[in-house]
């Protein structure tokens, strides 16, 4: 990577710059809305194992007004928004820092996207992946020309792996979250949201989308009813596994009077950010087989520096696996877009977390919040999806918290 001291600041106006740099190599995704899922959200959810598991008892189901809107990262390139990071990281580097290659390591996204970024600009990429990754991922990885490199599921065997790359090879380094470039890369996914959401309102503000169903941002206000007359977003929600992401969108909304959370699983202590942000200190280390496996890394050093500054993110909120599970259900069976586990988090926010939907309540009133959820890849197999929602021994053993959604074996994630 780009030497952190000779980085852009993370700025608005950096992510910006990013934008400009990236915005020939990405796909502009587009923002969906659905009156449905909408409508469930601005209801009182009432069924116990589903919205209460987990959470304060105490709290009454709460009735939000909120209008949601879905930033579909799941349709940019290799399925995710981490193309976004991994084509800035590329372009900050000079062709001398390119010649002998790039090298990472990552269990899935970052991988492929990586192995893409590599090939546009023409170098040779190495990516070290554990030997538990999603088949899927490893033969996307590998679609794109990268050399893969397997390795134990800890942080600190992939990355004693990726040393032994880069003393062989002399390939530079790109990491999967924790570094400016690679925050201000994805950052630009909020740019976009908001221009977009503006757009589609145009001055207008309710309850999804007039005609039904799920209907793709026209960007000129079609399907969504007049009100108060106000447009925009007031909030955006967003999944948050090692905090690249989530950074990027907290630093492109700076200053723009918009409010940034995050969304996490709770299970096996996956909700690091928000057990770190109560105790006061960075959680190096997690242990956890939540199936939204894309979220089971801890936030690194720059990245924690970003999520635990109050005038930046607003709050954490996680949530279970069945709060996943329903509201991944409910993308694809009512929305009908198709999301992997991960992506599904800031939704199952959204339409399950008393807490949050209780600060929204009171905070937005009867006037309610436009709020922008990034769904953040599709990145999932249908042999996956029907494992994840059929009982089974492994979903048994899954519960007991020995096996994954893949059936892999459980480790430790620890930030680096």
């Amino acid at each position: 990577m780009a030497d952190i001291s000779t980085c852009p600041p993370l700025t608005r106006a950096s992510v910006q710059e990013a934008h400009t740099k990236i915005k020939s190599y990405i796909h502009r995704t587009p923002v969906l809305t659905c009156q449905t899922i909408t409508q469930i959200a601005n209801t009182a959810q009432t069924t116990s194992d589903i919205s209460t598991s987990g959470q304060d008892a105490s709290l009454p189901p709460a009735k939000p007004r909120m209008n949601l809107f879905f930033k579909c990262e799941n349709m940019q390139k290799i399925g995710a928004f981490k193309a976004r990071g991994a084509f800035h990281a590329l372009s900050r580097l000079s062709a001398a820092e390119l010649s002998n290659g790039v090298v990472t390591h990552s269990s899935g996204n970052h991988a492929q996207a990586l192995a893409l970024a590599a090939k546009t600009f023409g170098v040779k990429a190495y990516v070290v992946m554990p030997s538990i990754s999603t088949p899927s991922k490893i033969e996307g990885t590998k679609s794109h020309g990268a050399e893969v490199i397997f390795s134990g599921s800890t942080s600190e065997e992939r990355e004693e792996v990726v040393r032994g790359v880069i003393e062989r090879t002399g390939a530079r380094l790109v990491p999967p979250y924790d570094h400016p470039d690679i925050i201000l890369g994805q950052g630009t996914l909020a740019l976009e949201m908001q221009e977009q959401v503006e757009s589609m309102t145009g001055g207008y503000r309710g309850e999804g989308t007039t005609r039904g169903g799920c209907s793709f941002a026209a960007e000129n206000g079609v399907g969504i009813e007049e009100t108060s007359g106000r447009k925009g977003l007031d909030a955006v929600i967003a999944p948050c596994g090692g905090g690249g992401m989530l950074s990027g969108v907290a630093t492109a909304l700076q200053e723009t009077g918009i409010k940034v959370f995050g969304a996490e699983p709770s299970f096996q202590g996956a909700d690091d950010a928000q057990r770190g942000l109560k105790q006061g200190k960075r959680i190096e280390s997690v242990k956890t087989l939540t199936i939204a496996d894309g979220l089971r890394t801890p936030l690194g050093e720059i990245t924690w520096k970003v999520v635990s500054d109050t005038d930046k993110v607003k709050g954490m909120f996680s949530v279970t696996e069945e709060q996943i599970k329903s509201a991944m259900r409910l993308m694809l069976e009512r929305a009908k877009i198709f999301i992997e586990p991960s992506a599904a988090v800031g939704v199952a926010v959204a339409l399950y977390n008393e807490e949050f939907r209780h600060m929204v309540e009171k905070e937005a009133g009867e006037e309610g919040w436009n709020v922008g959820i990034v769904l953040t890849g599709g990145n999932t197999t249908v042999d996956a999806i029907a494992k994840l929602f059929a009982p089974s021994a492994v979903q048994g053993e899954r519960q007991e918290g020995k096996v994954g959604m893949n059936g892999e074996k459980i480790a430790e994630n620890v930030a680096g």
